[in-house]
């Protein structure tokens, strides 16, 4: 039960982008359509469930024990570069299409405030090696739940009628203010 709650907790209630409101930058730069933010949210998921399985023991079992716990932010921020680039290398081979649509942003994964957010996270609040894992999945999947949203709002926006002086950016912004606002009736879910 408790791992239900750290999953449901990280996807809904503390939504990385909509309630915590990091990661903004991919979250509305790739949310233009709804390929886009499947590709992003999941090469997002692949790197931070790697890189929670990857930095969980490089704390407890390197950084602890040699009190070199000072370095864990320079440390998990090379784990997580390191990660990027083995997904690129694969988009690149295996998918030049979602790589060439991704731009910029696939480069950005690496400085996804909320993979480094889910590393710290992880040792802040004592999580295990399995609390840990299950941890990053739920905010992983809840940034991607987050751009699938935005991205089927946007293409809604599209075809509505919109007034002219709140067409572009405006109407976004109000449209991932609603979205977060709505997030917040998640709140009393889990105790």
């Amino acid at each position: 039960m408790n791992l239900f709650k750290i999953f449901i907790s990280a996807f809904l209630i503390n939504n990385v982008v909509l309630m915590r409101f990091i990661a903004l930058c991919p979250f509305i730069g790739m949310s233009a359509d709804e390929d886009k933010s499947v590709g992003m949210g999941l090469a997002v998921t692949f790197v931070t469930v790697l890189a929670a399985c990857v930095t969980w023991p490089i704390y407890q079992f390197i950084l602890v024990p040699l009190g070199l716990v000072f370095l864990q932010l320079l440390v998990f921020i090379l784990v997580i570069a390191a990660l990027v680039q083995l997904v690129e290398f694969y988009l690149k081979k295996s998918a030049p299409g979602l790589y060439n649509s991704m731009g910029i942003y696939l480069a950005l994964i690496t400085t996804n405030c909320a993979i480094l957010a889910v590393t710290l996270d992880n040792i802040s609040n004592g999580y295990n090696f399995i609390e840990a894992v299950v941890y990053a999945l739920g905010v992983a999947l809840g940034f991607l739940l987050s751009l699938l949203l935005l991205a089927g709002i946007r293409r809604r926006i599209r075809t509505s009628p919109i007034p002219a002086f709140l067409k572009g950016a405006p109407i976004l912004f109000v449209s991932a203010a609603l979205l977060s606002m709505a997030f917040m009736g998640f709140s009393g879910l889990v105790k």
